[in-house]
């Protein structure tokens, strides 16, 4: 024999290169049944092919007795069965069973099993023409390319044959009936064993010496390897430590697994998936009995794309499996030619994580106070004092849950922790099953799972929720690949309302709720959720209506953010939300700004005071607003009162009258209060407040708002007097929208009656005048909902709150209060710290008979609480 004729990697489709694996049944042995599966046959008389491996716990196919079973394989061949046969079958584990012709007639029966802890191959050839009596099996075992045979054991190779290839004479059995059992170690697996028949009598003919299958064909069948299952989609092991493989890939040609062992520069080994046996609609899998040597894994495409008039084959990139739970072999500085892969997928378990004593908090969003915050950078300084193995963590994080309490926050919202590009940031993504393994203790994939299921569940046990950003419009290259028809700009755009892309999505959602009890998702760019294959606009986006109402996701907190974080702008549109989505309220942030720097409208103001009834007065309501002042993007809140250049003109700042630092003291108290009016707002407008990390202490970008100007968290800054003062105001502005919440918690917007709106000198509101810039009003508190205060027995009734934009004084006329009550002062901005907010409050006294008047410094905010009290009481209060 001078060589085995070419073969593709695997059983590949026998139109490429001549290779062909022709199945007919396939058997897996189940507690002593088997379970059959037939297929319809090819065209022009070609034996049955694309025969899935069925195992009976998996299949709803019939189990059927082993005798009825081989009976039926063996009539639709027309092949009587043997005695050898039938026990070779009842002796094996794990069995598949291959039915071939020959290109001179009569078949070639193979069965491949496990006895002993070795793979068995047993081959069976029959009715073959009479002068085939004597027969030599010429075989080698391959697993990319059959020809690159596996080394063999120098003591089996025949002599006269290839290197790495050898004969084995077939027994002959009856008239025209030969057959060889070869064995293996479990350890060669997974492979493929490829082989013909040489006819030594007929030697004298070369033309006839050599017997292949009817196509001219080697003949080849898989050992250790079988079809697998289209779901669950990624890896999943069974009990028996078999890894099932399925991806979902709409336009590949076909799929090549790649195995990699402790070096991850190449595949250690490649397998090519079979379209007819490999492959259920748009899944491709495979299950492999063993892959101790291997530690990970990735997939090539073989997908021709249309790039301009060129023909581009990705065949040549290995992709991590999107479905991939745990990753690992992050690459760097590899060469141009070389794959863009960053991670590869681990062939391992999920590590098991014991959530004993977590339960959901399921809070009420009118009760949420959010932190946002990165995780890397608010532990990562050295001041935060956190162990340096932990330092920008997820265990770093859970170590400072203390600041959030002492904050008020019951909510903190994460910058996306998916894996990322890390040169790019973690608004790159390109893997949206697993936390990015920097944000764990040891850097790798089983402590940042470990890590951050743990930091949820300490938030848990303080009250506190854990909500993710996420972002699935775009993702890094190199990065998800599930089907061309799922991209729609620059090969890393997906269309999220394809099918495909759609059921990922929910896949990922549902993965982080059940896996790592997340309580909520906050969506970037989430105008690109609402378009279509072509960049449409959709009534009814699929993705989002089905968020809204899957039977998981629709109980946990789902929150739209229009801002695009590549572009770096808002893409507002009107949001289908089918009363069920919250929205970040952009125009919160734009509306209070205006009007601190004194050029927003007093309607404007009032507006995203009492809860943007413009957007959420659709169904929703204030609860559905989260509003925010600054975020990770833009100026953080010192730089927003301290730098207005020419290029910061959308920031809509201003630097009271120096362009950034300065010693002026004038200056220095303008912006002082400013962020304190900034805040104020924020706090007790009707909606969530987000409050973003850093601002707190003074966190400054020195002026620049790029996203990766941000500095880490800076702990000694709490200590300055302006984070102390900073942080106590904050949790008093807390502490006073629990403890009103019949006011500032409310689930509906404000009845108008509720509401006396005040302008300048007692006039009513010019709402459209540029020009006014001071507002106040009345909450007035229903009979049924005035309480007690919890800092003391005093009743608590109406609120008296008034803004004052102005850069001049404003005397304000408090209303009168009924009988028993008085005027409480608990904020006011223009004071010296600290007295410009008070727990139990200051008597405000009346000045004339009857009238509470009260003088509104300039550029400050006010708040009043009417209480009954002994007024002498709190006079004393006030003063000590």
């Amino acid at each position: 024999m001078e060589s085995l004729s070419p073969m593709l990697r695997i059983c590949t489709h026998h139109l490429s290169n001549g290779a062909v694996k022709v199945p007919v049944c396939f058997y897996h042995q189940n507690k002593g049944s088997y379970c059959l599966k037939r297929m319809n046959s090819l065209r022009g008389g070609d034996l049955f092919s694309g025969v899935r491996g069925l195992n009976v716990a998996r299949s709803p196919n019939i189990s059927l007795d082993l005798n009825v079973a081989v009976a039926a394989a063996a009539q639709s061949s027309g092949y009587q069965t043997t005695e050898l046969y039938t026990r070779t079958i009842e002796e094996l584990e794990n069995v598949s069973s291959y039915l071939f012709r020959t290109e001179v007639g009569g078949e070639v029966k193979v069965i491949v099993g496990k006895r002993n802890m070795k793979h068995v191959v047993y081959i069976e050839v029959s009715s073959l023409p009479s002068n085939k009596d004597e027969l030599v099996l010429n075989w080698g075992m391959y697993r990319s390319d059959s020809s690159s045979f596996l080394p063999l054991d120098p003591l089996i190779l025949a002599s006269g044959t290839r290197p790495n290839t050898t004969q084995t004479p077939l027994l002959q059995e009856s008239v025209g009936r030969f057959s060889s059992e070869l064995e293996f170690e479990l350890s060669r697996g997974p492979f493929y064993l490829s082989f013909l028949l040489l006819s030594l009598s007929s030697a004298a003919s070369s033309n006839n010496s050599e017997i292949r299958s009817h196509r001219q064909t080697d003949f080849c069948v898989p050992v250790g390897i079988s079809s697998g299952y289209p779901a669950p989609l990624g890896i999943s092991f069974s009990n028996d430590n078999s890894v099932n493989f399925a991806l979902i890939s709409r336009n590949s040609e076909s799929i090549i697994l790649c195995l990699y062992g402790e070096m991850p520069d190449k595949p250690s080994l490649e397998i090519e998936l079979d379209p007819y046996v490999n492959r259920t609609g748009d899944v491709w899998h495979i299950s492999l009995e063993n892959v101790d040597p291997y530690k990970s894994y990735g997939f090539r495409y073989k997908v021709d794309m249309i790039a301009g008039k060129q023909n581009v084959s990705q065949a040549c990139r290995v992709f991590l499996d999107p479905y991939a739970k745990v990753l690992k072999s992050f690459f760097r500085n590899q060469p141009e030619s070389a794959s863009v892969i960053k991670s590869l997928g681990c062939l391992c378990r999920e590590p098991t994580f014991d959530w004993s004593g977590d339960t959901r908090l399921c809070l009420p969003m009118e009760n949420l106070v959010v932190y946002r915050l990165n995780v890397a950078r608010f532990t990562e300084n050295k001041s935060s004092q956190v162990p340096a193995d932990i330092a920008g963590t997820f265990n770093g994080l859970a170590h400072k849950i203390d600041h959030f309490k002492a904050l008020g926050v019951n909510a903190i919202l994460l910058e996306p922790v998916f894996h990322f590009d890390e040169q790019k940031g973690p608004y790159f993504p390109y893997h949206f099953f697993s936390p990015t393994n920097l944000y764990g203790p040891a850097r790798d994939a089983a402590s940042a799972i470990d890590s951050m299921k743990e930091m949820v569940k300490r938030f848990h046990a303080k009250n506190m929720e854990v909500l993710l950003e996420v972002i699935f419009t775009s993702n890094a290259e190199g990065g998800v690949s599930l089907s061309q028809d799922a991209v729609m700009t620059g090969g890393t755009s997906l269309n999220c309302n394809d099918p495909i892309v759609q059921r990922f999505i929910l896949d990922s959602l549902r993965y982080w709720v059940t896996e790592f009890h997340i309580d909520g998702f906050c969506f970037l760019n989430a105008s690109a959720l609402c378009r279509g294959s072509n960049g449409e606009y959709l009534s009814r986006p699929p993705l989002i209506e089905a968020i809204a109402f899957d039977p998981l996701l629709s109980s946990t907190k789902i929150i739209a953010d229009f801002w695009d974080p590549h572009e770096l702008v808002f893409k507002e549109i009107r949001f289908p939300h089918w009363k069920r989505w919250a929205q970040i309220n952009n125009r919160f942030s734009h509306d209070v700004r205006n009007f601190i720097r004194g050029e927003g409208l007093l309607s404007n103001l009032a507006t995203r005071f009492c809860g943007s009834g413009d957007i959420f007065l659709d169904g929703r309501g204030p609860p559905f607003s989260f509003n925010y002042v600054t975020r990770n993007f833009g100026l953080p809140l010192v730089d927003l009162v301290s730098f207005s250049s020419d290029e910061l003109s959308s920031e809509l700042s201003w630097n009271c009258g120096v362009e950034g630092p300065t010693n002026k003291a004038v200056v220095l108290d303008r912006r002082l209060k400013q962020i304190r009016n900034f805040l104020f707002i924020l706090y007790i407008s009707l909606g969530v407040p987000v409050l973003n990390m850093g601002d707190e202490c003074g966190r400054s970008s020195n002026g620049s708002p790029s996203y990766n100007e941000r500095k880490s968290f800076d702990w000694e800054d709490l200590k300055t007097g302006y984070g102390l003062q900073m942080t106590q105001y904050i949790a008093f502005l807390s502490s006073l929208r629990l403890r009103r919440g019949d006011v500032f918690q409310k689930r509906s917007f404000m009845l108008e009656k509720n509401l006396d709106w005040i302008g300048s000198k007692e006039t009513q509101p010019r709402w459209e005048d540029p020009s006014s810039k001071f507002l106040a009003l009345t909450m007035k508190a229903d009979g049924d909902i005035t309480k007690s205060s919890p800092e003391s027995s005093h009743k608590v009734g109406d609120l008296f709150i008034a803004f004052n934009a102005s850069e001049h004084s404003e005397s304000v006329n408090l209303p009168p209060n009924s009988e028993g009550m008085t005027w409480v002062r608990l904020i006011d901005t223009a004071l010296p710290f600290p007295g410009f907010f008070l727990t139990d409050g200051a008597c405000v006294i009346e000045k004339t008979e009857g009238v509470v008047a009260y003088e509104m410094k300039s550029l400050s905010c006010a708040l009043f609480e009417a209480r009954t009290s002994n007024l002498d009481e709190v006079i004393i209060k006030s003063i000590v």
